[in-house]
């Protein structure tokens, strides 16, 4: 085999405009930041401290309880997001990007890692991306629903049109998604600014009205909380959780973003914002104790109600949005790396990277949604289904940052082991509370995950199996090559055969060869190479070996945040010396007829649900962009 080698690729430089202007990119990153990443644990707000105070109203010493529910809520976000998150676990970022799937591929790639151990972090990676799939469902429902309610604190009248108009809101929103949110999108990052803006000044203002509030700050009410009352404080724990939701959502869009903007937007606006807030909210319950049920718009003027309510709901729909997007995002991931069947995945726009729309995901998202809100019904109700999906997130993600801190960054034993023994003591601690709300609604996130756990394991281990039936035995790239002289007929014009392995012919190939008898002057065997890296470069797409007598081997290579287009990828042949034209180039792709086989490595019941999986996939021609008049598809059944 000959390699052809890459003639020099010319590196462009930055865009101009952004070197010359480099703080007000950063400023624009941030303001990016606060509408994409800080939507979810920005709305916290409108029902973390109202249910974690409605889950210490029987405890006698009710100011002692409100101080250490308000400490317990600073701590929360001072230790598990700004000192886990913002400083440890936004390191561990896989090419730039985060997120569960690529911090499962980042801790997959480490060092001296055992069989066991990569077989966990494979697994570890699949239930981490089923309870984003929970959290996806449930952020939408507990978020818009908590501000619509706002509509009925001050009259009840309004209280049979909540379900309605969240029902409403929430189609609106998932119709909207096929449009892509490019044009609104910038607004999204000023509405935050006014959302925290007003949440701080509001929360200030209840705070000045009683200020021994802030005494609340130490420690010591929280740890008294908890001794005091060990069991309600436990609880406690569960609803005081709500806080922190949605600090996942900073690593996972560390790669749009950067860490700086993301660091800089939670240091400077979003925690003295929530601090504030909570803390006015909790001022106003010592006040009043009965603003307990209505914590949020306690600290609202009356003449400020409405105009409120209708901000909380902007800002619920922005916090819902980039749950939503990320949902996409993941699931573009989760496809591109096999994890889950192929899917159509649409750009929604031309210019802005992540801007994307998966239209089975978001009919499946939105009649999750509904079905939620139409079950549970209040925010109250839905809280305690909210934390369990979040806080098992966040023990897969400190467990894995653990092992790349340990393997990669080369952290001793001595500092990896009380570093993250004490995040994973405090994330145990949170999802051990959680647990404890199963019946009450807890359940439902866990049953979401248990279902897309069992789709991907089904998926994973049917391609497997598959693979090793349709490919396992088939010809050697090297024996076909000896006899390829035998065949008498070569027309003009280029092959492209499609297929996952390059050492064995492919079955198109021998299909075409049976049926036909004739071979294109130029054989192409094409694999399609995504790799556990979010971004390949365009200078290491192509890989090309020239095999002799016309028949070359050719590797694509993809980041599993990019775009498969394989006849875009191809243009590049050009610098190896292989021009492609894609009018006279025919492409070949097997497609495969399953049959449940009378005895399979899989439940009979895993073979069907498989089967069903792979009819349901995208074409590979349609997944690969090719063109649809060039493409010749050969089918053949398989037992699975």
């Amino acid at each position: 085999m000959t390699l052809v080698q890459n003639p020099e690729m010319v590196t462009h430089s930055a865009e101009p405009g952004a070197a010359r202007n480099p703080l007000r990119r950063q400023a624009g990153l941030t303001l990016a930041a606060l509408g994409i990443v800080y939507g979810d644990i920005g709305t916290s707000p409108l029902y973390a401290l109202r249910e974690s105070v409605l889950a210490v109203k029987g405890l006698p010493d009710q100011p002692l309880a409100i101080l250490g529910v308000a400490s317990l809520i600073f701590w929360s976000l001072v230790i598990v997001v700004t000192i886990k998150y913002v400083i440890f676990i936004l390191r561990a970022d896989n090419n730039g990007e985060g997120g569960v799937l690529a911090l499962s591929q980042l801790a997959h790639r480490s060092p001296r890692l055992s069989r066991r151990m990569k077989s966990a972090i494979v697994t570890a990676g699949v239930l981490g991306l089923a309870l984003f799939y929970g959290d996806g469902l449930l952020t939408p429902a507990i978020s818009v629903l908590s501000a619509v309610e706002g509509l009925a604190v001050n009259n009840h009248g309004f209280s049979p049109l909540v379900l309605p108009l969240t029902v409403m809101i929430l189609i609106g929103l998932f119709l909207f998604q096929s449009r892509g949110t490019a044009q609104v999108g910038s607004l999204f990052g000023p509405v935050m600014v006014v959302w925290f803006v007003v949440l701080g000044y509001l929360g200030f203002v209840s705070i000045i009205r009683t200020p021994s509030v802030l005494f609340g700050l130490s420690p010591s009410y929280a740890i008294a909380l908890l001794v005091r009352a060990p069991q309600t404080g436990f609880l406690t724990l569960g609803v005081v959780f709500l806080a922190v939701t949605g600090a996942e959502a900073m690593y996972a869009d560390m790669g749009h973003l950067g860490k700086r903007s993301i660091r800089i937007a939670w240091l400077f606006l979003v925690l003295p914002s929530l601090i504030l807030n909570y803390f006015g909210q909790a001022a106003a319950i010592l006040r009043d104790p009965k603003a307990g049920d209505v914590a949020f718009f306690s600290v609202v003027p009356n003449w400020a109600h409405y105009p409120m309510v209708l901000l909380a709901t902007v800002a619920t729909v922005i916090a819902s949005q980039a749950v939503i997007s990320g949902v996409f995002s993941i699931t573009h991931q989760a496809v591109q790396l096999g994890q889950l069947p192929r899917m159509e995945i649409r750009h929604t726009s031309a210019t802005e990277f992540g801007q994307i729309y998966v239209p089975r995901v978001n009919w499946l998202l939105l009649a999750g949604v509904v079905l939620i809100v139409l079950i549970f019904k209040s925010s109250g109700a839905l809280a305690y289904a909210y934390g369990i999906a979040v806080s098992g997130q966040m023990v897969i993600s400190t467990a894995l940052v653990a092992t790349v801190a340990r393997r990669q960054w080369g952290w001793d034993w001595r500092l990896s082991l009380p570093v993250f023994g004490l995040f994973l003591i405090i994330d145990l601690t949170f999802f051990s509370s959680n647990a404890l709300k199963f019946v009450e609604g807890g359940w439902f996130p866990l049953l979401v995950a248990a279902c897309v756990s069992v789709l991907m394991n089904t998926w994973r281990n049917g391609r497997r199996i598959l693979s090793e039936k349709a490919y396992g035995a088939g010809i050697s790239t090297d024996l076909f090559l000896q006899r390829a002289d035998r065949t008498p007929i070569r027309i003009s014009g280029t092959a492209v055969f499609i297929t996952p392995r390059l050492d064995q012919v492919p079955g198109a190939l021998l299909h075409n060869l049976k049926h036909n008898q004739v071979l294109h002057e130029r054989v192409i065997f094409l694999r399609v190479d995504v790799q556990d890296i979010p971004f390949v470069p365009a200078e290491k797409r192509l890989t090309v070996n020239r095999l002799g007598k016309g028949f070359y081997a050719v590797e694509v290579h993809f980041g599993f945040f990019q775009t498969p287009d394989v006849p875009r990828a191809l243009e590049g042949a050009k610098a190896y010396g292989m021009a492609i034209d894609l009018d006279t180039t025919t492409f070949f792709i097997r497609r495969e007829t399953l049959i449940s086989a009378r005895a399979s490595a899989m439940a009979r019941w895993q073979v069907t649900l498989f089967i069903r999986l792979y009819a349901s996939a995208l074409e590979a021609a349609q997944f690969y962009g090719l063109p649809p008049g060039r493409v010749v598809e050969l089918g053949s059944q398989t037992e699975i």
